[in-house]
């Protein structure tokens, strides 16, 4: 059966292991399929949390544009606040952490952004209600 839906979110990176790494730090992605691209010769990763079928291509290049940001950004939930506040104090000893924690309650819930090597912005949370409104 073909894949219905939506699947992916394609963006450029400068270096695929750096990006990969990052994102298995900070969002529990793996990678689940690695190639090189036939016409270029560049590497691309598709990173996944195995938590759907939903993947993350990095594709990587020589110059990464547009960069995801100041404030669009890739959302990941986080089993608790206590969670996103280990990750944050992480980010901001490796000078990756672009927006301190904040609570704007329900439905938004206690979240902050971090920057990946490229800029491209990751967004952590707890307590948003994506999940269950899209499930209703």
């Amino acid at each position: 059966m073909p894949d219905v839906g939506f699947t992916h979110v394609a963006l450029f990176c400068r270096n695929a292991e750096l990006t990969a790494a990052f994102y298995a730090k900070y969002a529990n992605m793996s990678v689940i399929h690695r190639r090189i691209d036939h016409e270029d010769g560049h590497t691309v990763i598709w990173l996944s949390d195995g938590t759907r079928p939903f993947v993350i291509v990095f594709i990587e290049g020589d110059r990464v544009e547009p960069v995801l940001g100041p404030f669009a950004h890739l959302g990941v939930g986080c089993p608790s606040r206590a969670e996103v506040d280990r990750l944050c104090d992480l980010a901001r000893q490796e000078g990756v952490l672009a927006s301190e924690p904040q609570d704007w309650g329900p439905p938004v819930g206690y979240w902050a952004l971090l920057r990946d090597p490229d800029g491209h912005r990751l967004e952590l949370s707890y307590g948003q209600e994506v999940g269950l409104t899209a499930t209703s």
